[in-house]
């Protein structure tokens, strides 16, 4: 039977979560008020707009100018867009710390390597170099490895089931830490399409509403509050693209880690069984 996972090391990975949690928490909105603070003091700085007045027409071509005109949707979504780079590089962090010190591949060679030799310490030192979710993952299948072996009352059958069992309940301690706050940039995807369209609509509302006041047609200003209200378009989507891009490249990497843990873990098992023919 498969050993449980130490207190200790439960009591860690919550502690971690825990920790991600607050981060995820108090990370949203600060993004946010500093995406209103560029919008405000970067977009809506006077020398983007004619006579140094953002209360006026932003200068011909200034895009800093008309992103400032498209409301305060737009500083919503620039804080959006910095909360998806910051999870980003937080997740490629940890997921570079969870492949350990050196190259994945070339610790998967080695660790392959000193299986098919049935050289079980080797390997497991290998892993206390190495470090990391993949390692600790190894190290805990191999010493079910050492624990069954010692077990005269398991057989062969019984002794690969509990170490199988063992990389499972390892895989499963690691894996929610390696995967969390990934649910946020994968939202962020939706959102920020979704809010761009909100501030087109509000935009176009606005640029319309205003026309139909002033009692005369104004192609120049249809025009201008058109721009203002397609610019929340472009950011809203700017953050859907790059939100996607990184959920993408960030599930990838997962991947790669669980195929390495499960590639390992099948290899201990053979190793075993191989060695324990009648």
């Amino acid at each position: 039977m498969a050993n449980a996972p130490t207190p200790t090391t439960v009591k860690k990975k919550e502690s971690s979560s825990t920790a991600s949690n607050y981060l995820a928490v108090l990370l949203i909105p600060i993004c946010i008020i500093i995406g209103f603070c560029i919008w405000r003091f970067v977009f809506g700085e006077s020398s983007n707009f004619i006579d140094g007045d953002n209360s006026k027409l932003p200068l011909p071509g200034n895009y800093l100018g008309t992103a400032f005109k498209g409301g305060p949707i737009v500083a919503v979504l620039v804080g959006l867009l910095l909360t998806t780079i910051v999870f980003s590089i937080e997740r490629l962090i940890v997921i570079g710390k969870a492949s350990g010190k050196t190259s994945l591949d070339v610790f998967m060679r080695k660790i392959q390597g000193l299986l098919s030799s049935h050289n079980i310490d080797a390997a497991a030192a290998e892993c206390d170099k190495q470090e990391g979710s993949v390692a600790n993952v190894i190290k805990s299948g191999l010493k079910k490895y050492k624990e069954v072996e010692a077990d005269s009352t398991m057989d062969v059958e019984q002794s690969i089931v509990a170490i199988q069992k063992e990389v499972e309940e390892a895989t499963a301690l690691e894996m929610p830490m390696l995967e969390q706050n990934l649910t946020i940039i994968a939202t962020l995807v939706s959102i920020g399409t979704l809010i761009g369209l909100l501030g087109t609509v509000t935009g176009m509302i606005r640029a319309f509403a205003g026309l139909a006041n002033s009692g005369a047609p104004d192609q120049s200003a249809l025009a201008v509050g058109i721009s203002e209200a397609l610019i929340n378009t472009m950011t809203g989507i700017s953050v859907s693209t790059v939100a996607i891009i990184m959920y993408n490249i960030l599930t990838s990497k997962i991947d790669k880690l669980t195929y390495a843990i499960d590639e390992a873990g099948f290899s201990i098992v053979q190793t075993y069984a191989s060695s324990h023919k009648n």
